[in-house]
């Protein structure tokens, strides 16, 4: 049987968990998308539609291939009913362990027996996660990278019971989604989210201190590192809440190198979590549109 024959499950309906299913969708599996919000699954399954649909505008894809995918994609409020049969689930939800640990026993629960369980966590412990399921050598890390349908690494996370067989399985899955994927021993962020966490954070210190202005920082790694995108630009687009979290999860394993910038901390007790919320260090319109000469600006910090 073909792999793109398997049923996969996402769970979380947020900005990954409808990226990751877009992707398995497109590729040809039957996906389920797990949100027990069904405005967040609507949101969801809104915003693949017009990723595909912006493929066919743009003439990347033909109507009927996104129509293909549109079909394989369909949403869930109970990870019960949606896990049976599945032969993969990929965990988006939040960044807690105790979280994740229930979601991934509930769906061992129903899965088929040789399974895998994959965890889309960037800071988190895969073998702490693991400890959940009688079988833990089938839990495995597979970090996706925002946008999904843009970004093609997908780092496979080896945790300590991880086995090789489950490794190689996910590494299938990858391929499947024409994704590059690298294959990381557990350690505290990995390898992106390490160095991503600790770039987003500096470039933070530096429009707290009043260095430069958020858009000329953006504009430094951008034109002078080749970088698609801004720590600050990423950091909207990823969530500061989700950001901090990693920060203080970092500076608890590895120290004060690690330490979040007091402006992500204020930022986050005020709303300003990004994109999600309509401000971060930008502003965003209805659509989530940057608004022009809308960054922070010292004088406010």
């Amino acid at each position: 049987m073909s792999i793109t024959q398997n049923k996969v499950v996402v769970v979380g309906g947020g900005l990954m968990g409808t990226g990751i299913a877009h992707a398995f969708a497109s590729s040809g599996f039957i996906t389920v998308l797990v949100d027990s919000n069904g405005a967040a699954a609507a949101k969801a399954l809104a915003a693949v539609a017009k990723i595909l649909d912006d493929g066919v505008r743009l003439g990347k894809l033909d109507t009927a291939v996104a129509e293909a995918a549109k079909s394989r994609l369909t949403t869930q409020a109970d990870l019960a009913v949606a896990s049976a049969g599945a032969a993969l689930l990929v965990e988006t939800v939040t960044e807690n362990i105790a979280v994740k640990k229930q979601v991934v026993a509930t769906a061992a629960a129903h899965m088929l027996r040789d399974a895998i369980i994959a965890t889309n966590t960037s800071a988190l412990s895969v073998t702490e996660i693991a400890t959940a399921v009688p079988q833990p050598e089938r839990v495995v890390g597979m970090h996706f990278f925002n946008p999904v349908h843009k970004m093609k690494l997908v780092e496979l996370v080896r945790g300590i019971a991880t086995s090789d067989e489950t490794v190689a399985k996910t590494r299938e899955y990858s391929d499947a989604l024409g994704k590059t994927s690298i294959i990381v021993n557990e350690s505290p962020g990995l390898t992106t989210s390490r160095m991503s966490a600790m770039l987003g954070n500096e470039a933070m210190w530096m429009l707290q201190e009043g260095v430069a202005t958020a858009e000329d920082i953006d504009t430094a790694l951008r034109m002078g590192f080749n970088h698609p995108m801004g720590p600050l630009e990423l950091g909207d687009l990823t969530g500061w809440d989700t950001r901090l979290s990693v920060l203080r999860y970092l500076h608890s394993t590895l120290g004060d190198k690690f330490l979040p910038c007091p402006l992500i901390i204020k930022m986050v007790a005020s709303g300003r979590h990004g994109r999600k919320t309509g401000a971060g260090v930008y502003q965003y319109d209805e659509k989530g549109q940057r608004i022009a000469g809308s960054g922070l600006k010292a004088s406010v910090l």
